[in-house]
């Protein structure tokens, strides 16, 4: 019998810190774009007649996973999403200086010099690269998040790729103004990147967001469905 009241009396409490499937699923898939992103960014694709920095697609991705969360789970909850990013781009950074700190191997630097400095490139840029990437990330995330979601409460629920899009584009562009204006600007004229850059995350936002934010969403939606399985208590 006191086994049961006990029972009873810590189910709600078990029920409240319950998270939903998609949601422990977007955080984690979250995370991990957050800290491949600067990886990525060390190299320039061709688009065409386009160069745009690789970081561009798992940006996109973080672009999504925040919209499709606000969709999904509200404009609370997909800013807490935005700001716990920080907690793996923050510990990623200090990880990188830290690795890139350490002395490598006396056989890496006889026998592969040239693997030694292209990673010490990877592991380290400058400062201001690195507060460029950091405030650009924040800025662009809580402003896609909120104008995800103005832009819901203003049309309502249709139209979700629609609003990622616009979210997504608008976001992009912002992200990209502050980043190489914080991170170039003196060192070189920013002009002719600052525009090239703009209009190919313009491009691909528009034509990437609005495909896989419905595929995310319906992903979502079907994980939380009673048939996929229970809540993940916290």
């Amino acid at each position: 019998m006191t086994t049961e009241i006990q029972a009873a009396a810590e189910a709600p409490q078990a029920a409240g810190r319950s998270i939903p499937m998609s949601l422990f699923v977007f955080a984690i898939f979250y995370g991990g774009m957050v800290t491949i992103a600067g990886v990525l960014g060390n190299k320039q694709v061709a688009m065409g007649p386009l160069a745009v920095e690789a970081g561009i697609f798992a940006f996109l991705m973080l672009v999504v996973t925040a919209s499709a969360t606000a969709e999904l789970h509200g404009r609370a909850i997909a800013n807490k999403l935005v700001l716990f990013g920080f907690v793996p781009l923050l510990f990623s950074l200090a990880l990188s200086l830290l690795i890139w700190s350490l002395p490598a191997s006396s056989e890496m630097i006889q026998e592969r010099p040239r693997d030694l400095e292209s990673i010490q490139n990877i592991l380290f840029s400058t400062w201001r690269i690195w507060l460029g990437g950091i405030v650009a990330y924040g800025v662009s995330q809580f402003l896609n998040v909120t104008i995800f979601s103005w832009l819901k409460a203003r049309e309502g629920a249709g139209l979700l790729w629609f609003r990622g899009a616009i979210a997504g584009v608008l976001s992009q562009i912002v992200d990209t103004l502050i980043f190489i204006t914080v991170a170039f600007y003196g060192v070189f004229p920013i002009g002719n990147l600052l525009l090239g850059q703009m209009l190919a995350k313009v491009v691909l936002s528009a034509l990437l967001v609005p495909v896989v934010i419905t595929a995310m969403v319906a992903i979502g939606r079907k994980l939380d469905e009673p048939s996929a399985g229970r809540p993940v208590n916290g």
